[in-house]
C-alpha cells in the first residue's frame, strides 16, 4: 500500500512538473508574440502610416488617452492617427515595454511608458497599460489606457528659480567689503558660492557654501564652511518676491546661532539681505540690512590689525545661511 501512495504522489508530482513546464512555455511564447506586435506597433508608428497602426487594433478597440478623451472602433482611431502624423510629420515612438502577463489563453497585459518625439512638440512620455486579446494567432489591442508620466525635475530645475543669484557681487554696506561669488557646479546639481571679508585690504573671514535641493525635506537647503571651522546650514522658502533662510551656525567654539535671512531681489543687478531673529549663544544678535550689488564697487582702504577677524555682525550677514 505504501509503495502504491508513494507511485501515486510521483505521478501527481510529475504531471505537476509538466503542466508547470507547459505553462511557462506558452508565457514565454506569448511574450514573444506580443513584443513582436508592439515591435510592429513602433514601426508602423515612425513610418507615419496611419492605416497600418489600425490595423493592429481589434475591430472594437478602444484608446483613452492621457486627458481622458476616449477613441472607441477603427473609424476613430484611424482618424486619431491620421490626424497625428498630418499635424505632427517625422513624429518618432519609442516604446519600453516592462510587463506582460498571460490571462488565460487569448488574453494579455501589457504594460510600459511611451517616449515620443517630434520637432513641434519636443519630447513626452506617457505610461500606458493594453489589453490585447489573441484572434487568428495575432495578439490584437483591445484597449489601451494612457497616463501623464512627467520625469521628476532635477535639480538644476528645482534651482532655477535661483539661477538670478548666479554671478559676481559685493558689498560695502560698512567698513568691511564682502565680496561674493555664485556659480553652478558642472554636473548642474548645486549652486556653489564663496565668500571673502576684508577690511583695509586684510582679509578677515573667507567662507565656502553649496546650495542644493533636499529630496527629503522637499525644499531647497544650503551649507556654509568657514575657512576657521564653524559651520552652518540653512532651509530655504521661496516666497512670492524673496527667499527666507532659516538658518543653524555652529562657531568654532562651540557656540551656536539661528536666524532668519530674508534675501530680497531688486532687479537683475542688486538684492538686499535681511537678518532678523538672531540668536548667538545665549545672546540676541542685532538685526541687520545690507544692499549687495553685482558690479563690486573699489575696496575701502582701512586699516586694520594683523591677525583680525571679523566681528559677529559681519560672520553672520555675509553668507545667507548666517
Amino acid at each position: 500500500m505504501a509503495r502504491f501512495f508513494s507511485a501515486l504522489l510521483s505521478c501527481f508530482t510529475l504531471c505537476w512538473c509538466l503542466a508547470g513546464s507547459v505553462c511557462l512555455s506558452l508565457a514565454a511564447e506569448a511574450d514573444a508574440e506580443v513584443k513582436s506586435e508592439a515591435e510592429a506597433f513602433v514601426k508602423a508608428f515612425n513610418q507615419g502610416k496611419a492605416e497600418a497602426v489600425v490595423e493592429l487594433f481589434a475591430p472594437e478597440a478602444e484608446l483613452i488617452d492621457e486627458n481622458g478623451n476616449l477613441y472607441k472602433g477603427k473609424e476613430e482611431l484611424q482618424k486619431l492617427f491620421s490626424g497625428y502624423f498630418a499635424k505632427f510629420p517625422g513624429a518618432t515612438l519609442v516604446l519600453d515595454v516592462e510587463s506582460i502577463r498571460l490571462i488565460g489563453s487569448d488574453l494579455s497585459m501589457e504594460d510600459g511608458t511611451r517616449y515620443l518625439s517630434s520637432k513641434d512638440e519636443g519630447k513626452a512620455q506617457v505610461r500606458y497599460a493594453t489589453v490585447r486579446t489573441k484572434k487568428d494567432g495575432k495578439w490584437r489591442i483591445a484597449s489601451v489606457r494612457e497616463f501623464y508620466d512627467e520625469p521628476a525635475p532635477t535639480n538644476s530645475q528645482r534651482l532655477a528659480a535661483l539661477d538670478w543669484l548666479v554671478g559676481d557681487w559685493a558689498s560695502e554696506d560698512s567698513d568691511v567689503v564682502v565680496k561674493m561669488s555664485y556659480r553652478w557646479t558642472d554636473d548642474k546639481n548645486f549652486i556653489e558660492g564663496s565668500f571673502r571679508a576684508t577690511r583695509g585690504g586684510e582679509e578677515v573671514m573667507k567662507s565656502t557654501q553649496r546650495i542644493g535641493w533636499d529630496p527629503v525635506a522637499g525644499k531647497v537647503r544650503s551649507w556654509l564652511f568657514d575657512a576657521d571651522g564653524g559651520f552652518s546650514e540653512g532651509s530655504w522658502t521661496n516666497l512670492e518676491d524673496a527667499w527666507v533662510i532659516k538658518s543653524q551656525a555652529t562657531m568654532p567654539d562651540g557656540t551656536t546661532g539661528s536666524a532668519t535671512i530674508t534675501i530680497l531681489p531688486k532687479g537683475k543687478n542688486q538684492f538686499t539681505m535681511r537678518g532678523t531673529d538672531r540668536l548667538i549663544g545665549d545672546g540676541r544678535g542685532d538685526d541687520f540690512d545690507i544692499t549687495v550689488v553685482r558690479a563690486p564697487p573699489a575696496p575701502k582702504s582701512a586699516a586694520v590689525p594683523n591677525g583680525a577677524s571679523a566681528p559677529p555682525a559681519i560672520r553672520n550677514s555675509i553668507a545667507p545661511t548666517r
